[in-house]
């Protein structure tokens, strides 16, 4: 719940970082925007509500998430139109996901409207941060941590909410090239891989270096009783499209991150007329597929990624090439049919676009 006297306080800087940015050669990740939003959970509500320059954070070397890993985070996406208006994409889904991922990590909820009303407030002061070069964008992330000073393995009695905001250009420059994992696991039945957990991208960092170090951008997770089946792939969802259908891993069992743009891709296939089915997803199907011509395509899918088309995967020691990028009808439509959308050039049917006035 949200303090009755709860109202967001406001401290703007007094030297903008603007100009420092070159907007035309940004990296993911690098710069932040002016300003953060920031509320404390004590004694069962959340309060003292803030928006403030962004900068450093005190916390007590006790501080419970860095001992006992109760963290979680969302990411998200601002777009400018041609009018120059900020468009956030689904931002509601967000909302609903990090109170998903507070559930299953013991870390109270965010009221739905206090986690809109940050995000407004915080994008309507820092809209200028809102990059209007192709490819770029204004990524956003609330996160949440249990900041209690305290040891001992319980669930914290303080958390702090947080968003920052950051802009980028593209994450991937170019089409990745994968490995599919059948060592190490990213998540098992039972487990916290449906939640977006910082934890699950700690423990993925060792075996997603030992790929790259080999010439592979990512992993592809397999499960973690067989490693037959496919999960997810590094921070994206997947999708193969095969004998004319598109295929993607189910959630069913709760070991694969519901994504955002996921979601949204299932939307737009339905709606096209293309046949979709989300299901368990076989290593051997795939390779097969490759081996007798009927995959026609393969892409991740993500918010910082959006659509990033796979072009080699590698499995028991071989490397598969796929089809030639400029023959891939099917993600290079979606992945431009999202833009537009997000860019507010295409009309929203699905009515995904929050406008920030």
């Amino acid at each position: 719940m949200i303090g009755e006297t709860a109202k967001i306080s406001i401290e703007k800087t007094t030297t903008s970082k603007i100009d420092s940015v070159d907007f035309n050669n940004i990296k993911f990740g690098k710069h932040f925007s002016d300003h953060m939003f920031m509320a404390h959970y004590a004694n069962g509500q959340w309060e003292e509500l803030q928006i403030v320059p962004y900068g450093n954070i005190s916390i007590s070397p006790a501080c419970a998430a860095l001992h006992y890993g109760q963290a979680i985070f969302e990411g998200m996406k601002a777009y400018k139109n041609k009018q120059g208006e900020v468009l956030v994409f689904r931002p509601y889904e967000n909302a609903k996901r990090i109170n998903i991922s507070a559930k299953r990590m013991c870390i109270p909820e965010i009221p739905e409207d206090l986690f809109m009303e940050a995000l407004t407030r915080l994008l309507q002061i820092d809209k200028n941060w809102v990059p209007t070069q192709e490819g770029a964008s204004l990524y956003i992330r609330p996160f949440i941590f249990a900041s209690e000073p305290v040891l001992g393995v319980r669930p914290a009695e303080e958390y702090t909410f947080m968003i920052i905001t950051s802009p980028v250009g593209s994450y991937y420059g170019e089409p990745v090239n994968v490995k599919i994992e059948t060592e190490y696991s990213r998540a098992a039945d039972g487990g916290v891989g449906f939640a977006k957990a910082a934890g699950n991208y700690g423990a993925a960092l060792y075996p997603a270096k030992q790929g790259q170090l080999k010439g592979y951008h990512q992993l592809v997770w397999t499960d973690a009783i067989e490693h037959k089946y496919i999960e997810e792939s590094g921070t994206m969802n997947v999708f193969f499209h095969i004998n004319n259908k598109l295929i993607t891993p189910s959630l069913e069992r709760k070991t694969t991150l519901p994504g955002v743009t996921r979601d949204s891709i299932i939307h737009i296939a339905n709606h096209w007329g293309i046949p979709i089915e989300e299901k368990r997803v076989s290593v051997q199907e795939v390779i097969e597929a490759i081996q007798n011509g009927t995959l026609k395509d393969a892409f991740g899918s993500g918010t910082a990624a959006t659509i990033a088309q796979i072009k080699k995967i590698h499995f028991n020691g071989i490397d598969y090439e796929l089809p030639p990028i400029e023959n891939r009808e099917l993600s290079n439509k979606l992945g431009q049919y999202l833009d537009r959308i997000k860019r507010g050039t295409e009309p929203d049917i699905f009515n995904w676009i929050m406008k920030i006035v």
